[in-house]
């Protein structure tokens, strides 16, 4: 499941998202979702989520 529907995205799950400094590379940093940073429906590079680690990106990969 992608991430571009907040709808789809819970605080709790786990998912894979892309950092800021990784977005040319696309490198993917799997992690549980902590809080939703944005109140729009959709985006189309993935809805912005900080993980329980801290880290902050766009939600790529929706896990479970």
């Amino acid at each position: 499941m992608h991430g571009t529907n907040r709808t789809n995205i819970k605080p709790g799950l786990r998912v894979r998202i892309v950092l800021k400094k990784d977005q040319n590379s696309g490198k993917l940093t799997e992690g549980i979702v902590k809080d939703i940073l944005m109140n729009s429906s959709t985006h189309p590079h993935g809805i912005k989520v900080r993980l329980t680690s801290g880290e902050v990106g766009r939600v790529k990969e929706i896990l479970s």
